[in-house]
């Protein structure tokens, strides 16, 4: 796992739009990444809404809301236009960035052990190094627990 104090890992993504995102250029704002398992699921559309109603709040505040999981563009567009998200999901199909930010592991539910992505928000400073990591996020309340620390 990245800690605090150390590079965010440069990547390049497409977003629900197509539009590709490469981290190095938010440098000069503050970046809340955040890794979430699936779209349209009810764990991940709660964060999602959650970081939708905060983000206006957020960008006066010089803050770009990134999410990223391994679904497919395709599967992005139909989440945000569904719940009128109002940020980049971006598509980690290969899960190269996945792996780069350490969020793939070991899950439990209902019993049974399965690998996935492991919900993770990364605040991310002005220079590109890591200011602080949430791991084992629980969705509800997320975006105001992100928005208090930061």
């Amino acid at each position: 796992m990245l800690n605090v104090g150390d590079a965010a890992p440069d990547f390049e993504l497409s977003d629900q739009f197509g539009k590709v995102h490469k981290l190095s250029n938010y440098r000069r704002k503050k970046i809340i990444l955040y890794f979430y398992p699936k779209d349209l699921t009810p764990g991940c559309t709660v964060e999602a809404c959650e970081f939708r109603d905060a983000n206006e709040l957020l960008k006066k505040n010089n803050f770009v809301v990134l999410g990223i999981s391994a679904d497919k563009v395709e599967l992005h567009k139909k989440f945000s236009d569904r719940h009128s998200l109002n940020f980049p999901l971006l598509a980690d199909t290969d899960k190269k960035v996945i792996n780069l930010y350490d969020v793939w592991g070991k899950k439990k539910f209902l019993g049974k052990e399965y690998y996935g992505i492991l919900r993770t928000t990364f605040i991310i400073d002005e220079n590109g190094k890591i200011e602080k990591v949430f791991e084992k996020v629980k969705p509800e309340g997320h975006a105001s627990e992100v928005f208090n620390a930061v």
